[in-house]
């Protein structure tokens, strides 16, 4: 019943429903794209940068690969980047901020001095730096964005940990002899979840532009992948002849970004409690 009353608390805001249709549709490019679009890779150089058109309705690139095709595929790059580093990030950050917040004393000071200096460190730069060490991959970029996004999953987790724990139902289990292991996954954890479902939300988006990033910098999935950020690499040496290598990837990037950032906005109203009708 609870389920049904937050769909409809969502599905009244225009916004948040515009970010969920934006986010499905992009699934389904990554999804089904790829097996109408055909090979991202084949060539044709009858039609090199060929404008939109019927047969290439995205146009083509420099060596006569299908702009839609490559569009397709790289939407897979972006949202694998983006679900896989925030779920790595969620995996590692989670259980430290809940040990962090809940035992504080020696453990929690130490923690929080550690996330403190790598969050002098912007995002892009500490994802930059930890690409460049790891080695230019899909994989290197899933795990620099991953350990990037943790100084935030870990403050976050340890702030609604100490919010929670100050509650008069775990001190009542406390008071009731619980273990700790019983308190943190039966009161603790459940009670942060709203929060860090947001967080993920938010996350994501950041993790998709700093895989473009990565990409267009030659730190992150290297050519042929299809990637929309290794597309617009190539697109700047013909901004002039051919825009629309450069606009559809951007669009691509903004769009995808827009809608998680729209949903995110869209969940963080309807699990706020104090949010009201």
């Amino acid at each position: 019943m609870i389920d049904v009353r937050l769909w409809r608390r969502f599905r009244r805001r225009p916004m948040p429903m515009a970010g969920l249709v934006l986010v499905a549709a992009f699934v389904l490019l990554a999804l089904l794209g790829p097996l109408v679009t055909g090979d991202p890779a084949a060539q044709d150089y009858l039609a090199t940068l060929a404008p939109p058109s019927g047969a290439h309705p995205m146009g083509t690139d420099d060596l006569g690969r299908d702009a839609f095709a490559r569009i397709a595929h790289g939407a897979q790059v972006s949202l694998q980047a983006g679900v896989l580093s925030t779920l790595l990030a969620m995996a590692v950050g989670i259980p430290i901020g809940l040990v962090a917040g809940f035992y504080r004393r020696w453990l929690d000071p130490i923690v929080m001095r550690l996330v403190d200096v790598t969050l002098a460190f912007p995002f892009l730069v500490f994802a930059v730096g930890l690409a460049a060490i790891i080695g230019p991959s899909l994989k290197g970029v899933v795990l620099a964005l991953g350990f990037a996004q943790l100084p935030a999953v870990i403050r976050i987790t340890r702030g609604e940990v100490l919010a929670v724990r100050e509650m008069d139902y775990v001190a009542a289990a406390i008071a009731d002899g619980s273990g700790d292991g019983h308190i943190i996954f039966r009161y603790v954890l459940p009670n942060c979840a709203s929060p860090l479902i947001v967080q993920a939300t938010v996350a994501i988006p950041a993790a998709i532009i700093g895989e473009s990033t990565l990409s267009f910098l030659g730190l992150g999935v290297q050519p042929p992948t299809p990637s929309w950020g290794v597309m617009l690499t190539t697109a700047q040496q013909y901004l002039s002849d051919a825009p629309w290598l450069a606009i559809w990837p951007g669009l691509m990037i903004a769009l995808a970004t827009l809608g998680f950032n729209l949903l995110g906005d869209g969940l963080r109203d309807v699990l706020d409690p104090r949010s009201g009708r």
